[in-house]
């Protein structure tokens, strides 16, 4: 215990982990405290982020599907081809195109031909869709912000470098799954 004159350490403040962690390590007690923090934490935080991204759709009138198409679009810079849409979003061709069919009804996408063959479509993003679409995207990024942003710059690195290692070797080693968002 430090004296009056001693000044004691800033107290961590406590999770919800650190309950969860203390409640079972007299059940198990090969558990690694560090280990099954680190894990948990991940898992919660996860699913936190999970909350925010469903709760973003519901306030921009976006259903999962329709905000996975406009995300895959915008990142081929708003125009593609329903092929090149079908292999980004790992569908059949006639699946995307019914989401298609959707999105242009709300004024999200336009379907236009190519100007160099005919036989070709190009799928395009009107403005409503590309703000709807970055309104939603804003949401999640403003929340992924706040929360590193307890970290300084050179502790942001830090954890950044870390989870890299630990994906790779995940995506080296574990069971056979997609590993693509």
């Amino acid at each position: 215990m430090a004296s009056p004159e001693e000044p004691s350490e800033p107290r961590t403040p406590r999770d919800w982990t650190d309950d969860h962690v203390d409640r079972w390590q007299p059940v198990l007690p090969g558990l690694d405290p560090v280990v099954e923090g680190a894990v948990t934490r991940m898992k919660k935080l996860s699913v936190h982020l999970r909350r925010v991204r469903e709760q973003s759709l519901v306030d921009f009138d976006l259903e999962r599907h329709e905000f996975d198409t406009l995300h895959k679009l915008a990142g081929r810079g708003g125009s593609a081809a329903p092929s090149e849409l079908a292999q980004d979003l790992d569908l059949a061709p006639a699946s995307v195109s019914g989401r298609l069919d959707a999105l242009e009804k709300r004024g999200f996408v336009r379907r236009t031909q190519s100007t160099t063959d005919r036989r070709r479509v190009i799928v395009e993003l009107t403005d409503s869709g590309h703000e709807t679409w970055l309104g939603a995207m804003d949401v999640l990024g403003h929340e992924e912000e706040r929360l590193l942003g307890v970290l300084a710059p050179e502790e942001r690195d830090l954890l950044n470098g870390m989870l890299r290692r630990i994906m790779v070797e995940a995506e080296a080693g574990g069971p056979a799954q997609s590993w693509h968002a």
